[in-house]
């Protein structure tokens, strides 16, 4: 545990961050962060979130000693919020990144370990490990950075195309994803704002990398509908950015995760973490 204060301030509250927060604000957090539209900002507002419109120039109006969680994309200079990071060893509790395992690159198959060397094969990777070491100078060698692998949750999963009868089984032999439920990344970076002294690099992921196609099977039975015919790979009508996911084929490790944090995903497979996401959007309904 820590005595710093309880503020978080978020360079980008989406998806998995406004989880983070549904977790802190019950314990008396304050969350402070930033968005890209009025419409949303008012929205979070009125959710007791502190949001503010931010396209990327000049500086936020963040807290003094809040922890510093950063979500933004890269774009091809680096991280917009390093950019305007240079007061950040003054006022910041700790900075957490959020980056991607795709910084690995292709390990056919393989396992990369949060001590992995990175080897980005696509320009979205590079910008990535840009990204993060712009972060780690930022710092002086202090960052958190988090590299998740794919993300799922309620409204973020297999069974939002099933419904609407576009998923598809693409089949590729040997291919293989990690994933993670979104409560997943809310309580493992929970740990990290609990440990503002840790630093490095962190995976928060599942213990069972599995073929797409078995993810979209067990979805489809969830819902009790047969699932879509399976297809190869280089039959496969795919986009360009879809395609180039298949081209990465790895096994994510959160051993690291494991042993400092003390957290353990609660939803170790895909099995477990769909009946979630299906029982929380059917009692959401």
């Amino acid at each position: 545990m820590t005595d710093q204060p309880s503020l978080l301030f978020v360079f980008g509250l989406g998806y998995s961050a406004l989880q983070l927060a549904e977790r802190l604000k019950p314990q008396g957090w304050q969350v402070h962060g930033t968005v890209r539209t009025a419409e949303k900002a008012e929205k979070l507002k009125a959710e007791g979130i502190a949001a503010q419109v931010w396209a990327g120039e000049g500086r936020p109006d963040i807290p003094e000693r809040a922890h510093w969680l950063v979500t933004l994309p890269p774009d091809s200079d680096g991280c917009p919020a390093a950019r305007a990071a240079s007061y950040v060893e003054a006022t910041a509790a700790s900075v957490t990144y959020l980056s991607t395992t795709g910084v690995y690159g292709d390990l056919n198959g393989g396992w990369a370990m949060e001590w992995s060397p990175v080897n980005p094969g696509s320009d979205r990777a590079t910008a990535r490990v840009k990204a993060e070491q712009q972060w780690l100078e930022a710092t002086d060698g202090a960052l958190r950075s988090v590299r998740l692998p794919g993300i799922y949750g309620p409204g973020r999963s297999p069974f939002n195309k099933l419904r609407k009868g576009k998923a598809t089984r693409t089949v590729k032999p040997g291919q293989v994803f990690s994933r993670v439920h979104v409560d997943d990344i809310a309580s493992g970076l929970e740990a990290l704002m609990l440990r503002p002294q840790i630093s490095g690099v962190f995976h928060l992921c599942d213990d069972a990398p599995a073929p797409p196609q078995d993810v979209t099977a067990y979805a489809a039975e969830l819902l009790g509908i047969a699932p879509p015919p399976e297809v190869p790979f280089n039959e496969a009508d795919l986009s360009p950015m879809a395609r180039s996911f298949y081209a990465e084929c790895k096994r994510v490790s959160n051993a690291r995760a494991k042993s400092a944090l003390g957290w353990q995903p609660a939803y170790r497979t895909y099995r477990e973490g769909l009946k979630a996401v299906l029982k929380a959007e059917e009692t959401a309904s």
